[in-house]
C-alpha cells in the first residue's frame, strides 16, 4: 500500500496532566497518523511528563518523513506539562513550522 504524500500537515495536541496525544492530519482534518507517550512504550505517570510528550513527538516526526510532510501548522489543546517540549522538538526539527495555535478552552462567567 502506497502512503499518502503530504507537503503541508496538521499537527493537533492534546496535553493533559496524565497524557499527550498528538494527531498528524492534513490540511482538510483527515488523520493520517497519530503517537502518544504510551504508544511510545511509557506506562503510568511517566506519561504524563515533558520527556514522554517529547519522544512521542519524535516518533511522530519520523512517520511525517515517510508521508514527505515539508511544512506544518500546530495547534495546542490542553494546559499539560508536554505542550512546550513538542513545539520545541518541532522548532528543533527539519520541518518548517508555519504556524503555532492554542485553542485551548477558557471559561469566561
Amino acid at each position: 500500500m502506497a502512503k499518502k504524500r503530504v507537503d503541508r500537515a496538521r499537527v493537533h495536541v492534546n496535553a493533559t496532566y496524565n497524557n499527550t496525544i498528538l494527531t498528524l492530519t492534513d490540511p482538510e482534518g483527515h488523520v493520517l497518523a497519530w503517537s502518544s507517550p504510551g504508544a511510545v512504550g511509557f506506562k503510568g505517570s511517566r506519561k504524563g511528563t515533558p520527556f514522554a510528550a517529547q519522544r512521542a513527538a519524535e516518533r511522530l516526526m519520523d512517520k511525517m518523513r515517510e508521508f514527505g510532510v515539508q511544512s506544518v501548522t500546530i495547534t495546542i489543546r490542553g494546559t499539560g506539562s508536554g505542550r512546550n517540549s513538542v513545539t520545541n522538538s518541532f522548532k528543533g526539527s527539519d520541518f518548517r513550522v508555519e504556524e503555532i495555535k492554542n485553542i485551548t478552552p477558557v471559561a469566561h462567567s
